[in-house]
């Protein structure tokens, strides 16, 4: 499949999924979005593919700081509080991780990240 072909398919599927999706549903497919661009980002590390590597980079940073800014400070009290601090956290790090060229820093992220999609998951499975 080419790449022009792939990222039409890409850009049908998320419009399929975000036409009629909740806020949480959104929120999880963000972070799905953002999970699978870090393994991109790694394997660009990996494949010394350094241009690739950055722009991945920046767009797993600009998903987190999507998610980060779309977070009720105010109201949300300290749960919410703590979770913008590790959003910012794992967006520190990933700035960290291009600078070095450190695929255990990706590793990091991705997992502290899957542990948040799985809180996600948690709230959307209780509340639908």
């Amino acid at each position: 499949m080419s790449h022009d072909a792939y990222q039409s398919y890409q850009t049908v599927h998320l419009h399929a999924q975000t036409a009629q999706a909740s806020p949480l549903q959104l929120v999880l497919v963000l972070m799905d979005g953002l999970l699978d661009e870090l393994a991109r980002a790694r394997a660009h590390i990996e494949a010394r593919r350094y241009e690739l590597k950055a722009v991945s980079l920046d767009k797993c940073v600009s998903i987190i700081n999507g998610l980060s800014s779309a977070l009720d400070l105010e109201s949300g009290g300290e749960v919410v509080r703590n979770l913008a601090q590790l959003y910012d956290y794992c967006a520190e790090r990933l700035y960290r991780a291009g600078v070095e060229l450190d695929t255990g820093i990706v590793d990091e992220v991705r997992r502290l990240l899957g542990q948040i999609r799985g809180g996600w998951q948690g709230v959307l499975s209780r509340h639908g």
